[in-house]
């Protein structure tokens, strides 16, 4: 193993068509009619999980566990810890702080009811918590949560807040624990290495050294995340998709399964209550 401090793997439980890229082409209202594929995906990932013995985070929608409710309780038995990811999907920054309130509260209470266990984690559609909705930090606490994954400390068309901590912080100092996507410091800058399109898009051999610096020279857990939907190259392709989006999405989903297999080998992994929830220190916002 690479390395000797236990990184957070981490799942965002939601299906192709619910991406926020694909918002312009594919409204909420027909995700009923759209070819579901979360379940064999899931599948999928849980059995890469079993094979090697990982316990992971799944940040589940509200919209995914109200329809497949034996889904989340299977994660559950299988000993991976279950997170919120918000109802349906929608930005922090699209809802006033009410509908926010009720969105979250709402999906914790749910998936608390049917996978029978406490949920203590968050994480915001599209990483959508920045310098500009710090405020849902507060309602999350309010609402019970005990930490969320929600900030991206990198510059991105659609999300990012490069000059966050790039490491665990709370805000404000005595609020809720936030733990940002892990990112690499590389010549002044901020890379992303948290997982998703950016692990298709490196080769791996470079996502391997920058999550070993961060272990290593930094002494810092990572987090890791990625879709059920990265491991189903043949899934259903909308039209009418732009290009920047289209390579963004379906780019190397037929290595994503191998990479994910060298990933879990390589470093050592576990849920993210077991690796974040356990420390006193944070490092102040």
């Amino acid at each position: 193993m690479v390395g000797t401090l236990v990184n957070a793997m981490t799942v965002d439980l939601e299906d192709y068509f619910q991406v926020s890229a694909f918002e312009p082409h594919i409204s909420r209202n027909q995700w009923d009619s759209l070819p579901a594929r979360i379940q064999g995906n899931t599948d999928r990932a849980l059995l890469l999980f079993a094979e090697h013995g990982i316990s992971a985070t799944f940040f589940a929608l509200g919209w995914v566990a109200e329809r497949y409710p034996g889904l989340i309780r299977r994660i559950v038995s299988e000993g991976h810890e279950l997170a919120s990811h918000g109802y349906s999907h929608r930005r922090v920054g699209s809802q006033a702080p009410g509908e926010f309130r009720q969105d979250v509260m709402r999906t914790k209470q749910m998936l608390e009811d049917i996978g029978g266990c406490p949920v203590r984690g968050y994480r915001a559609a599209s990483f959508s918590i920045g310098a500009d909705t710090l405020w849902a930090l507060d309602i999350l606490r309010e609402a019970g949560y005990q930490y969320s994954s929600s900030v991206y400390p990198v510059s991105h068309d659609h999300y990012g807040m490069p000059d966050a901590s790039r490491f665990r912080f709370r805000h404000p100092p005595d609020g809720l624990l936030e733990i940002p996507i892990t990112t690499a410091r590389v010549l002044g800058r901020n890379l992303p290495i948290g997982g998703g399109g950016y692990f298709r898009l490196y080769p791996y051999r470079f996502y391997r050294w920058a999550l070993r610096r961060v272990n290593v020279a930094e002494r810092q857990s990572g987090i890791f995340y990625f879709h059920p939907w990265e491991l189903d190259p043949d899934q259903p392709r909308p039209s009418g998709i732009g290009l920047k989006t289209r390579f963004r999405h379906y780019l190397n989903l037929q290595r994503m399964e191998a990479r994910i297999r060298r990933l879990l080998t390589d470093f050592e992994w576990g849920r993210m209550d077991q690796v974040f929830l356990g420390h006193d220190s944070v490092t102040p916002n």
